[in-house]
């Protein structure tokens, strides 16, 4: 029989393996700490107070939570919120995953043409909101207007209509975030098995049946994905709106994020935007589980 000698080195192992990760992942964690979570907390913390600047905060409980859900502005940039969110989710899913069929493939040609379609992705918001802006300026000098004066209407005042505004800025949405919703649904149509195209083409089924019995049931992951980011996206939408109607006309286009901004910074109510900010949190948060939940229980039929 031979005993088993553990060494000193080979105990340190393990331990070693353990604690390596963690340097590498210390700093990302620390700004993490820093400038996500600790401000989180801290606003929090502030939505249980009236929030006077050199006068100290005033305990008042939940009495932000009231104010804030009771004001109708409030209560009207909801709305607004689902409308956009609603709008732009589901068109920017529909879009991106008709380019995605579009421009599913491997020639050079398509992955010069996807690396264009993408660029609205990673440009600045911001930046985009302007171009959209003169996109949309009022007048037949505007590119859009400009379309419509050959065809003998307009000029449209896309931003300055308060039953327009809305829409114009889902638009602008939706053009954003297509090409996103397109690069996910791209890695899961590289999933889909050929050999179930060529058996439906065999059967001779119509392209609509091969989509609904043979594509959308492969990629409901990457959908699932999709659907789950764009709910997000969705009630936290904020630089769109900011950069091309700032809430305007009217208030017309003032949505959750606009409102706790202007609760903020514009009538230093730090402590209702902190309020706001905690119930969008709240919110978002169960509409993530939720959204999850059913999306693992259509995964496990």
């Amino acid at each position: 029989m031979t005993a088993t000698v553990t060494t000193p080195v080979a105990r340190r192992l393990p331990r070693k393996k353990t604690v390596v990760p963690w340097l590498f992942l210390a700093p990302g964690l620390l700004l993490a700490l820093v400038f996500k979570f600790w401000p989180m907390a801290k606003g929090i913390w502030l939505s249980f107070f009236d929030v006077r600047p050199f006068l100290g905060d005033q305990w008042i409980g939940l009495d932000n939570y009231t104010r804030v859900l009771t004001d109708h502005r409030f209560q009207d940039a909801i709305g607004h919120t689902l409308v956009l969110g609603l709008g732009q989710s589901l068109g920017a899913i529909l879009l991106g995953f008709v380019l995605a069929l579009l421009l599913e493939g491997q020639a050079r040609s398509l992955k010069i043409i996807r690396t264009a379609v993408f660029l609205p992705a990673v440009t600045a918001t911001a930046v985009v909101g302007e171009l959209w802006r003169l996109m949309y300026y009022p007048t037949s000098d505007g590119l859009l207007n400009s379309g419509l004066h050959l065809l003998g209407l307009g000029p449209v005042q896309f931003l300055d209509n308060p039953n327009l505004a809305l829409y114009s800025t889902m638009a602008m949405g939706i053009w954003i975030w297509a090409p996103y919703n397109m690069v996910i649904i791209l890695a899961g149509l590289a999933g889909v098995d050929r050999s179930l195209y060529e058996a439906a083409a065999m059967d001779g089924v119509s392209l609509w049946q091969r989509l609904r019995y043979v594509t959308l049931p492969a990629i409901r992951p990457a959908l699932g994905i999709v659907l789950t980011l764009a709910a997000i996206r969705g009630l936290r939408v904020f630089t769109e709106v900011y950069v091309l109607t700032g809430g305007g006309p009217a208030g017309s286009t003032e949505v959750w994020m606009t409102r706790a901004y202007t609760l903020g910074f514009t009538r230093n109510d730090i402590g209702g935007a902190s309020a706001a900010s905690v119930v969008l949190l709240c919110v978002t948060l169960l509409l993530t589980v939720t959204v999850n939940y059913f999306r693992k229980r259509g995964d496990a039929r």
